[in-house]
């Protein structure tokens, strides 16, 4: 009969949890504003938010595609907004 070590299947939550949730919500309220009101921008500085905290919340946990990625689009952002006032 095969034993099931259930050690093994236990997975480690990572650290920092809260602000990958907060960055989360920021982008997903970003999401919503793009949706419900695109012509006022305000979703701009949301997803900016957002990726600026998951990225720094990747840099924590050492997932660095993650940090570029994040990095990539707040750059997409910033230059959203300086289009818009220019």
């Amino acid at each position: 009969m095969l034993k099931i070590n259930s050690k093994r299947n236990i997975k480690k939550k990572k650290p920092y949890q809260f602000l990958a949730w907060m960055a989360t919500f920021l982008i997903l309220t970003g999401a919503l504003l793009a949706s419900l009101v695109p012509e006022k921008y305000y979703h701009h500085y949301f997803f900016m938010s957002g990726n600026s905290l998951l990225a720094f919340t990747a840099f924590l946990w050492r997932e660095f595609s993650l940090v570029v990625l994040n990095l990539g689009l707040c750059a997409i952002y910033i230059s959203g907004i300086i289009y818009e006032l220019l």
